[in-house]
């Protein structure tokens, strides 16, 4: 991106948020780090590589970066030695599978860490669009939570932090379901370990995301295609990885953390933010009518200084209407810190009920068929306020 183009200008913000929390907290926050042995799980997605950022150039004891994705590694890696170099400590890299033998393997090899931090997930809505990658979502947000978790006790880890999502809070989708589902399997963790986890907005800009689609698409000289009607927070990559380690290092066990974000100042229109995107690269928003007129006109606009955009409404699956961090009864702490908020652990399910839902859900896979009517029941037997917005419509039937 270009001038005037950072993450911070185009979600509408001139601060970066954290700054007085992690300016108060510096001195013990890189004292424990540089003291300590991190695992990082899904290191190499956007918000793990911020984390693993600020890790490395702390200059962590032991810093181990576990992730499925062998090329994000790769580039990681690069990136971290173009910009800090070296450091002393105990500093590597895995290609693997959190769900395989050969991370087993890995795990049983190690000497243990003080901290893990499980930054893996299936983030995106569409991941409920067939039901073997909704059964794969399943996997990663929660059975590999919990395997990963219960190696945690066993080579007795001090504290196991794990990401949630705002689409917690309430959620309409399944994907935001299966990370409150996996809340509260980590709640129910808590009398054996330590355990926090945070929710926070869209990561600008982080792979993947919509905002990181507009950069494609004018790469690719395509058009940009956002919807016009839907509203979200967003937090910049570094901000995703403070909140992730304030809440890792000095979250009580159960605390979720969320940043201090409300809707007069900090709620963006996705269309808005293409807007001015497309401005801060020197281009002039056209807005079309139909995709066809769009790509037509992607092969001549661009020289003139305009670039096709294709603006409407969201119809797709599980869109959820609005951006919330809590909900009507989980108690809030919103003291301890400037820009964050902590909702205070408040299980609501039991240990027996979190068994009969693992139990459906192993069950259905031991078959090897499965409806996605059979996950949304064992869902809403957990969850029964747990509406499924359900369209029939999903992003691969867009451009």
């Amino acid at each position: 991106m270009n001038r005037n183009d950072s993450p911070l200008s185009l979600i509408g913000r001139t601060l970066p948020l954290f700054y007085e929390d992690l300016e108060a907290h510096d001195d013990e926050l890189s004292r424990i780090v540089n003291n300590s042995r991190f695992l990082i799980l899904g290191g190499a997605g956007s918000i793990g590589q911020a984390v693993v950022k600020e890790l490395f150039k702390r200059g962590s004891k032991v810093l181990h970066v576990v992730d499925i994705s062998e090329n994000n590694l790769v580039e990681l890696v690069r990136d971290l030695r173009s910009s800090f170099g070296y450091i002393v400590s105990d500093f590597k890299t895995l290609a693997l599978d959190i769900g395989s033998l050969e991370y087993d393997a890995f795990i049983n090899s190690s000497n243990g860490y003080d901290y893990v931090l499980n930054l893996s997930a299936l983030k995106h809505v569409r991941s409920e669009e067939d039901v073997f990658t909704l059964m794969r979502m399943l996997d990663v947000n929660i059975f590999n939570t919990i395997k990963s978790l219960e190696q945690s006790i066993a080579f007795g880890a001090k504290k196991y932090f794990c990401v949630s999502t705002d689409k917690a809070a309430n959620p309409v989708n399944l994907m935001g379901a299966s990370k409150r589902v996996m809340e509260m399997f980590l709640t129910d963790f808590h009398k054996e370990l330590p355990i926090s986890t945070a929710r926070f907005a869209n990561v600008a800009f982080s792979d993947g995301s919509l905002l990181h689609s507009f950069k494609q698409r004018l790469f690719k000289s395509q058009p940009i295609v956002a919807p016009n009607d839907i509203q979200r927070y967003f937090v910049t990559p570094e901000e995703s990885a403070t909140l992730c380690l304030m809440s890792c290092i000095f979250g009580q066990t159960g605390d979720i953390f969320f940043p201090k974000l409300n809707a007069e100042s900090h709620l963006a229109k996705f269309s808005d933010i293409a807007e001015k995107f497309l401005l801060s690269q020197g281009y002039t928003p056209y807005l079309c009518e139909t995709e066809d007129e769009a790509r037509e006109l992607a092969r001549t606009l661009p020289a003139k200084g305009f670039w096709p955009c294709l603006f409407s409404g969201s119809t797709t699956t599980g869109e959820k209407a609005i951006e919330e961090f809590y909900t009507v009864g989980e108690i809030l702490d919103m003291t301890l810190f400037n820009d964050i908020g902590v909702v205070k652990s408040n299980l609501s399910v039991t240990s027996h009920e979190l068994v009969a839902f693992k139990q459906t859900i192993k069950g259905l896979q031991a078959r090897g068929i499965w409806k996605k009517s059979d996950i949304v029941n064992a869902v809403v037997k957990l969850l029964p306020q747990f509406q499924h917005k359900e369209t029939g419509l999903y992003l691969d039937g867009k451009m």
